[in-house]
């Protein structure tokens, strides 16, 4: 169970004779010790979502730049030196993250009383999501895409910031779809915590054009090659480029399930598996059938021996080249053939179905997705922590490469699963010791290490920190604020 804090017990009761305890007492020191569990819960998730507005304040004041809100990369606390290299995209949406995790965090402060949070910071975070979603513009281009269905033109996030809004490179490689479902996550939180109707558009029409990328494409026994590759430039298909849309899938389903919209759906002629046809359906249905397709292809394709996913499916055969096939004088996307998975086991694609898992058990009630989290949360805690490998009683988690940012979306998984699965709060636990130990530690100038455990490097010009990592910590802290902890 999720347990952060220690009391003491109601040392009253203690002076009772165990011989006249009655039945009567042995209530009101349940209630007494509910009460205390409760003032504790209350002043952690307090201090957790105080750190968490204090991390993201701090990074603003050094990662950003101007009015319009240029990220840069790196910032080393020691030497006070900020890189000129700008952020990715994926880099900048962690920014996002962190102010709606503290935004949904404050709302929880306000519905249980603490009015104070909610009054002092709310309104000043609603305006900073509203400016770094504005200023994400720097970042959009448009070009057009032939995919598996169609020939259309997108406006879409590149990898790279452009000097003007919309005037960003999204050609081939220079955009992938896994950047896109952050942020349609993160839109559609925007869109719950504000209720503004524009973070929704714009969260559909990139859902719209993340599912242009699925491979409908059909085998010879009608059956849907699936996936979504990570990129219209690449033909790989990823687990970073599939589980991350399956929850917000699931968040648009809820939002139409008792509504009558509709959306138009690109499929392929079952008949004569070539001609592409498209036809109208129901918000609800068509974002819950993706939810499930693409959450059952991954786990297909890409769940290892170890229990967690493989990073992703390749092998391309004969290469991996875009192939192209013409349907009634009509060039499509075709299918290209991956036979094995292959790359790291990384944090974050078990994440992603971990939520995915828990968010379709939420709204469908079947009894599959709940054992597949269940089973997932254990493998991915056993197989990505290592107890006391740094520090005893704590867990050590990968820190090189992006791993700092992977972690955080695995602990994300792991609250989605946590109202279903209790032992969860033991995962939970595992960071918020970690994020603790790091905060009482090495905190330098408001900045956290690379490293949690083991702290900054010796010599000082090498602690160049990474800004989507102390986003990504006040993302966590954050998170773990909103959990309901038990003993």
């Amino acid at each position: 169970m999720f347990k952060i804090f220690h009391f003491r017990p109601f040392l009253a009761l203690s002076l009772i004779s165990i011989s006249t305890v009655s039945l009567c007492v042995e209530k009101v020191y349940a209630q007494e010790v509910q009460r205390q569990i409760s003032v504790n819960n209350q002043h952690k998730n307090q201090q957790n979502l105080l750190r968490a507005i204090q991390l993201i304040d701090r990074s603003m004041e050094v990662y950003f730049s101007d009015d319009d809100m240029k990220m840069h990369r790196f910032y080393n606390p020691f030497t006070k030196i900020r890189s000129e290299e700008k952020a990715s995209v994926w880099m900048y949406s962690a920014s996002i993250e962190a102010v709606n995790a503290v935004l949904s965090g404050l709302k929880k402060q306000q519905k249980e009383g603490n009015g104070k949070f909610y009054k002092t910071y709310y309104a000043r975070y609603v305006d900073l999501l509203a400016k770094l979603h504005a200023n994400a513009a720097y970042y959009l281009g448009t070009f057009t895409l032939t995919s598996f269905t169609q020939h259309k033109e997108w406006t879409v996030y590149a990898v790279d910031r452009a000097r003007e809004k919309g005037k960003a490179n999204v050609a081939g490689v220079l955009n992938v779809y896994d950047d896109q479902m952050w942020l349609v996550k993160e839109l559609l939180e925007a869109y719950h915590l504000t209720g503004q109707e524009h973070y929704l558009e714009e969260a559909e029409y990139l859902t719209a054009y993340v599912l242009d990328g699925w491979d409908c494409t059909l085998d010879e026994k009608g059956k849907e090659h699936g996936g979504i590759p990570w990129g219209p430039g690449y033909v790989t298909k990823h687990a970073c480029s599939n589980a991350p849309i399956i929850s917000p899938l699931v968040t648009l389903y809820e939002i139409y399930k008792k509504k009558d919209d509709q959306i138009l759906a690109h499929s392929i002629d079952p008949k004569d598996k070539l001609t592409r046809i498209a036809k109208k359906e129901k918000k609800s249905v068509f974002y819950l059938s993706y939810a499930k397709r693409i959450y059952d292809w991954q786990k297909a394709h890409l769940l290892n021996e170890n229990g967690v996913y493989a990073d992703m499916m390749g092998d391309c055969f004969p290469d991996c080249s875009i192939a192209y096939e013409t349907v009634n004088g009509i060039q499509y996307r075709k299918n290209t053939e991956l036979r094995k998975a292959v790359g790291t086991a990384f944090s974050y694609n078990s994440g992603t179905m971990l939520s995915g898992a828990a968010d379709l058990y939420r709204v469908t009630k079947m009894k599959n997705y709940l054992d597949d989290g269940k089973k997932l949360a254990d493998a991915s805690f056993s197989y990505f922590g290592k107890l006391g490998v740094q520090i005893p009683e704590h867990y050590t988690y990968a820190t090189d490469g992006f791993n700092n940012w992977f972690n955080g979306i695995l602990l994300r998984g792991f609250s989605a699963m946590y109202p279903l699965y209790g032992k969860a709060g033991a995962y939970l636990d595992a960071f918020q010791k970690n994020l603790d130990y790091g905060y009482t530690h090495f905190l330098q100038d408001g900045f956290l290490p690379t490293d949690l455990l083991g702290g900054w490097k010796n010599d000082k010009s090498r602690n160049d920190l990474e800004g989507m990592f102390m986003f990504t910590y006040a993302a966590q802290y954050a998170t773990l604020a909103q959990i309901q902890s038990t003993q």
